[in-house]
């Protein structure tokens, strides 16, 4: 079974320059191979493979110097990112691959040349990067996915087989049913209610001073670029508080019930009607 770790990375500065180069080589080339299936697909009336896809790479290095100056490991795996994103395309899991934006969150994974021993994490070219780990993993390290967030955080997913079988599925214990509400965040089959925190009125006034200091900075300057993390700072604090809100409902009603029931909701349109 695939379980998967998220720590805190704390990598040098030469370290951030080499992490921004791989993020950016890695959104250049995930875009330029989406550009060159569409036009394929234009043309013969079928996309790219995997493969087909890799054998650029050694064209692309002699034209672009700067894709060398990267690992070869993170390149690859995009690749195989844009085949997931077709197949979860054509399989309808998921919408048509989108270009990626340098604006947007920045990641790049490495599937090889990895490892993670005690406090630090060992990436190709990288070398060690110092890691907090919170509690240690256990199984096969299968890759590790490195993300930086807008107000400049690094984070590593690590991803582990454990090497135990999935748990059967079984309709065995306490059932129960959950409803989404307005008023409410759920509602329960068993009378239980859970009340809607509001985490963004918490910090809506913060929110709204950072954003108006922003607006007053000139585009390009470094101050801007400060005020700029100042307003990814507050959202990101939100993000937090509603991700440690839905981990510990989750986690209690789990714990609590063997069986739960959800009813196939669009929540977006919900929340788009004005009457409600």
């Amino acid at each position: 079974m695939l379980k998967a770790y998220r720590y805190r990375i704390y990598p040098t500065d030469e370290q951030k320059v080499l992490l921004a180069k791989t993020f950016g080589c890695c959104r250049w080339f995930y875009n330029f191979a989406l550009n060159l299936t569409n036009e394929t697909y234009k043309v013969t009336g079928k996309g790219l493979s995997r493969n087909e896809i890799i054998n650029k790479l050694p064209e692309l290095k002699k034209e672009k110097e700067w894709l060398s100056e990267v690992p070869s490991q993170a390149l690859q795996q995009v690749a195989l990112d844009l085949s997931s994103a077709f197949l979860n395309f054509f399989e309808k899991r998921a919408k048509f691959p989108k270009f990626k934006k340098k604006g947007n969150k920045q990641s790049a994974r490495f599937p090889q040349g990895i490892k993670l021993d005690g406090d630090y994490l060992t990436l190709p070219k990288l070398k060690k990067i110092y890691c907090k780990v919170s509690r240690l993993p256990e199984g096969k390290l299968k890759s590790v996915t490195v993300s930086m967030t807008s107000s400049g955080k690094f984070f590593a997913s690590c991803l582990y087989d454990d090497g135990h079988n999935l748990p059967e599925q079984n309709s065995d214990g306490k059932a129960i049913g959950i409803d989404l509400g307005v008023k409410d965040f759920a509602i329960t089959s068993d009378g239980s209610k859970y009340g809607n925190p509001n985490h963004y009125r918490k910090y809506e006034q913060k929110l709204a001073k950072k954003q108006k200091h922003l607006a007053k900075k000139q585009k390009g300057s470094q101050n801007r670029h400060k005020a700029r993390k100042a307003v990814a700072k507050v959202h990101e604090k939100i993000t937090r508080c509603r991700e440690d809100f839905l981990h510990k409902l989750s986690r209690k009603l789990v714990d609590e019930n063997q069986v739960i029931c959800v009813e196939n909701l669009a929540v977006k349109n919900m929340v788009k009607n004005h009457k409600l």
